[in-house]
Parts: structure tokens; C-alpha cells; sequence
């Protein structure tokens, strides 16, 4: 509650000391992820920046005053004319955030498939890239199953290893006091960039139990997972990039996952834990060069998972343990309570008054 007050005053005091906000622009035109769709990381940007759509158009690309440009899962690929545009915009020292999706999960059919957009070959030449294919990790989030029990059906939580929960960070301003984003249908990310003077970051990996599996492919929800699906350790998912990426310094950020930091629209709608949103906001804040509320927002404790590598058996045990032993020790106190109580009332009783 303390993190939260003093960020919410200190984002406040920003919010009405800062005049001319810098500009931050959201992509659009290739199915890209709009404004509407990233409620909650809209809020926290909107204290330090002005974000705004930006479309390309025969006559403008991207415009002046955007410091920084986010590409959030696109799904089609881009003209050559606005690849020529994003270039420009690198090459005048203008900051790219690529949270781009390579693959993608369909729950409804229960579909794995691969997207074909040339924004990877575009990253590519950047030294950046996103692999063709899913990461399974062993510490992963749970996705609702009905099940038939006896006469009931019940909703049940089961694993599912397609939606990775991240806990590993390199010590950076992006990832400074996070501890847990879940990142559904990511990818490994590769930053090899020709020039060596170009320092890359590898923000975040999946744990020591990860693997990789190709498109397409079928979600099998009920899958017994075994160790031989789990043979690429320590898989990065996001890299930062800092130098001559053409001609200019700059930086650039890339995530293999392009829907960790969005909400959805309408019915569609969903909030989402706050690490993954400050993991999106920290790095606009870091290619703007303006870290100054990353401790703030990242402060305080939001996630404390049990370990990956308990037993099944373990993992009920401690939970039934949570669950249940606060309710026992209350039933004691209570018989303890009754048993006082009618001790003391019947010694009243037992005394003779004259």
C-alpha cells in the first residue's frame, strides 16, 4: 500500500509538472494491436507521455515529434513503403518497441499456428530474431478445464505450458523490480547484430525447464508433460539493443510475445497482473531515456509462486495446508473459547451465596 501511495503521488506530481510530453506512437495498418486494446499500460504512459496512433500514408510517415514507436503483433506484413519509413525513423535516431508475435495460439479450435509478416524480416536486418516457434516451460501458467465429477461438473486449473510464467530478468532499468510476466504463445528472440560495438541486453529467459515446439500444431490441455519436452534451458524472450543500428545511435527493444501487455476490448477485456504492464512501460520509459518512475512502479511484492520443481502431491499438500489451516486454528480457539467460558460459568454456579 506505501509503494502504491508514493507512486501515485510522485506519477501525480509528473503528471502536472511536465508541459511538453514527448510523444510515443502505436503502429497501425498491419493489424497491429490498437490504443483502445492496452487500457492499463495507456494509463501509465499517459503521466509522462502523449501516446497517439500512427498510420503511414503515401505522404507522411512516421511524424517528427515521435521519439519512440511501438510495434505491437502486427499480422500483416507492411508495404515496402513502410519499411522504408521505420528505417528513416532508426536512421534519425528514433527508438523502436517490437512486441511482435511469430506464433499464434487459437483456444477456441485449439489451434498452433505461424504468422507470416515481413516486420521479422525487417527485424532481421537489425540482427534481431524471432523464432518460428512456441516455447513450452515447466513454470507456467493454468488455463480452466471442465470436468465431470460424479454428478458435478467442476472447473479445474490445469498447467499449460504454452503460457510461460518469466522470472528470470538481467539486472537492466526495464526489468528493475519485476518478478513474474506471463507471456501466452512467446517465442525465443536472437540478437546477433553485425556490429559488435552494439550492446544487447537479454532481459528475460524462461526457467532451466523450457523446450521449444514447431507449428503447427495441436493444444493437447490434458498432455501428461514429461522431462524430455523440457530440452532448451534458459530461453530469451526479450532482448534491448543499444547503438549504430544505422548510422545513429539509438536503441531498440524486442519482445517474442506481442499480447503480454494487452487487455482486449469490450466483452473481450481482461486485466492483466501488473508486472506485465510495467514491463512494456518500463522499456518505453528506457528508450525515452526517462527511467525516473521505474522503482516506483515496480516496488512492492506482487508474485510469490510455488517452486516449479515440487511434486505434484507437494504442491496440493501446501495449498490444502493454506487453505484449511487457518479455518482449523479458528475452530480450536473456538472450542477453546466454549470450553472457558462453560468452565468459569460453571463455577459460578457452584458457589453458595448466603
Amino acid at each position: 500500500p506505501g509503494a502504491a501511495m508514493e507512486y501515485a503521488i510522485s506519477s501525480a506530481i509528473k503528471k502536472l509538472t511536465v508541459t511538453n510530453k514527448p510523444k510515443v506512437g502505436l503502429l497501425q495498418g498491419h493489424g497491429e494491436t490498437k490504443l483502445a486494446a492496452m487500457q492499463q499500460a495507456q494509463k501509465l504512459l499517459d503521466v509522462m507521455y502523449t501516446v497517439e496512433e500512427v498510420n503511414l500514408t503515401d505522404t507522411s510517415g512516421v511524424p517528427e515529434d515521435i521519439s519512440t514507436l511501438m510495434i505491437v503483433a502486427p499480422k500483416d506484413s507492411l508495404s515496402q513503403r513502410d519499411l522504408n519509413y521505420l528505417d528513416e525513423f532508426v536512421k534519425r535516431g528514433g527508438k523502436i518497441l517490437a512486441a511482435v508475435n511469430k506464433v499464434d495460439g487459437n483456444f477456441q479450435t485449439s489451434q498452433g499456428s505461424e504468422i507470416k509478416s515481413n516486420i521479422f524480416d525487417w527485424l532481421k536486418k537489425y540482427g534481431v530474431t524471432v523464432e518460428n516457434n512456441f516455447i513450452v516451460d515447466a513454470k507456467c501458467s493454468s488455463v480452466m478445464v471442465r470436468q465431470q465429477q460424479g454428478i458435478f461438473v467442476m472447473n479445474t486449473p490445469v498447467s499449460f505450458p504454452y503460457i510461460p510464467v518469466i522470472s528470470t530478468f538481467t539486472k537492466h532499468p526495464i526489468t528493475e523490480g519485476l518478478e513474474a510476466v506471463m507471456m501466452p504463445f512467446v517465442s525465443p528472440v536472437k540478437a546477433e547484430p553485425k556490429d559488435t560495438t552494439i550492446k544487447v541486453v537479454r532481459l528475460a529467459k524462461t526457467s532451466d525447464k523450457a523446450g521449444v515446439k514447431p507449428p503447427p500444431l495441436y493444444f493437447d490441455v490434458m498432455r501428461q508433460w514429461r522431462p524430455s519436452d523440457f530440452l532448451n534451458p534458459s530461453l530469451t524472450v526479450a532482448v534491448a539493443l543499444e547503438g549504430n543500428l544505422a548510422g545513429q545511435n539509438t536503441r531498440m527493444v524486442v519482445f517474442g510475445d506481442g499480447d503480454f501487455a494487452t487487455n482486449g476490448e469490450g466483452n473481450q477485456a481482461q486485466q492483466l497482473q501488473a508486472d506485465n504492464v510495467s514491463l512494456l512501460v518500463n522499456a518505453v520509459d528506457w528508450l525515452s531515456d526517462d527511467t525516473g518512475l521505474i522503482a516506483l512502479r515496480t516496488k512492492g511484492v506482487s508474485s510469490r509462486p510455488l517452486d516449479v520443481n515440487l511434486e505434484d502431491s507437494t504442491k496440493a499438500l501446501i495449498k490444502y495446508v493454506n487453505f484449511l489451516l487457518p479455518i482449523l486454528l479458528i475452530v480450536i480457539y473456538g472450542i477453546i473459547r466454549f470450553q472457558t467460558k462453560r468452565k468459569i460459568r460453571k463455577q459460578i454456579q457452584s458457589v453458595s451465596y448466603v
